[in-house]
């Protein structure tokens, strides 16, 4: 809706991008249009959608070395959020290609995927497999997370962050960059793109109300948060279902989460009005 709505395709092209539009009715491989534009001789990627497109495309990016162009035309758009681009006009993205800046940026692998935001495990990983979740995020994660943390059934976890061990987690995010205190789900901002290390958000409690008051307050009893390096996730079952930047995943245990920091190469426009002040 956005891309008709803002004009992005005809803005685009009159700055001279070549424009390929996702629509159906089948699926449209976003990746092998990416590989064709670099076999092409792209100078430059750009990407209008949701933050698991971005992550797709911006792999592809940071393995060629060529600059990334964030437009934010998803639902939530997470990434553009901590990159402090306009979520409201998304075509005041586009500025980056007449007066850009290129902003170097971490990069999160999980297996042999990126991730730009985070990946989640447990109950997170459930509210991201809720289909109310894509349209409201924040608000369906604060109304399903006390109930899957006290009655969830999935698969045992353990994770291994660093040199810490974290047994029996009941929900389990790992974030390119760490997201602010007392933000227990990823669903605020990142003070930096470029630290180079991994949040780590991990919860087991013993009942709802626990679980209610740890995520009302944002810390508690149950509660361990760090960085690491590297995060290996392991399970008492083969496959488990993962979140990786809002899109559900199954991936084969165990899973091993990483950052390549610096890896992508953003262009922004000069002026980003969400850039916090200092």
């Amino acid at each position: 809706g956005k891309v008709a709505r803002f004009g992005l395709r005809e803005k685009a092209e009159a700055m001279g991008a070549t424009v390929a539009l996702l629509e159906g009715p089948g699926l449209v491989d976003v990746a092998a249009l990416a590989r064709q534009a670099i076999a092409d001789g792209a100078d430059l990627l750009g990407v209008a959608g949701g933050d698991g497109t971005q992550a797709l495309v911006a792999g592809l990016a940071a393995e060629h070395g060529l600059p990334f162009l964030v437009i934010s035309a998803g639902t939530r758009n997470h990434f553009a959020l901590d990159l402090g681009l306009d979520r409201e006009d998304p075509a005041r993205c586009l500025e980056a290609l007449t007066d850009g800046v290129e902003v170097r940026v971490d990069l999160g692998i999980i297996g042999e995927r990126t991730f730009v935001n985070n990946a989640s495990f447990g109950a997170y990983a459930e509210v991201v497999r809720s289909p109310a979740y894509r349209e409201d995020k924040r608000g369906t994660a604060l109304r399903l997370l006390p109930d899957l943390l006290n009655g969830h059934q999935g698969p045992r976890l353990s994770a291994q962050a660093g040199a810490v061990r974290i047994d029996a987690p009941q929900a389990l995010l790992v974030s390119n960059d760490p997201y602010g205190m007392g933000d227990l789900a990823g669903l605020g901002r990142r003070a930096r793109l470029d630290a180079g290390t991994l949040g780590v958000v991990a919860i087991r409690v013993g009942s709802a109300r626990q679980a209610i008051e740890l995520i009302r307050r944002g810390h508690g009893e149950g509660l361990t948060t760090l960085t690491a390096d590297e995060v290996v996730v392991a399970a008492d079952a083969p496959e488990i279902p993962v979140g990786i930047d809002g899109e559900t995943v199954p991936m084969t245990t165990p899973v091993r989460c990483s950052i390549r920091p610096g890896a992508l190469r953003v262009v922004v426009p000069r002026d980003r009005p969400g850039v916090p002040a200092a």
